[in-house]
């Protein structure tokens, strides 16, 4: 789930019985900025107050404050764990194709990117697209 809290977007998720249970909240425009609590609620009231100390350290430290909806910083690396059978096949594909894996991924990233925006539109959620497919 994907909301705002003190006008910074955040990641609302649910965590497991053998993660401790209760929520986590984290927000990409703030890099290690996270809290979680017991309860809903309680998430939001902790994170309310983790944005605030985020901020005051920003300004402490003379740190740049990170726009809301900036999506925080990105370095354009990933790293992602495949089966080994699509691996496999990404591998041969790339092969065919002559380019590195890395540019056979990013394209067919970028492909699938650009169906599902002509498709379903921006404002769909990657949860409920997958869950759709």
């Amino acid at each position: 789930m994907t909301t705002k809290i003190a006008g910074y977007p955040c990641t609302i998720r649910h965590l497991s019985a053998d993660e401790g249970g209760g929520y986590l909240i984290s927000f990409p425009d703030l890099p290690g900025c996270m809290s979680d609590g017991d309860t809903m609620v309680e998430a939001k009231q902790h994170a309310a107050d983790a944005v605030a100390g985020y901020l005051v350290s920003c300004r402490k430290h003379r740190d740049p404050v990170p726009v809301p909806g900036s999506g925080g910083p990105v370095s354009g690396k990933i790293l992602v764990r495949l089966p080994k059978s699509l691996h496999a096949a990404l591998a041969e594909r790339a092969k065919v194709e002559g380019v590195s894996m890395n540019l056979m991924f990013t394209a067919i990233v970028a492909e699938g990117l650009g169906r599902r925006k002509i498709r379903r539109g921006p404002a769909t959620s990657t949860r409920r697209t997958m869950q759709k497919a």
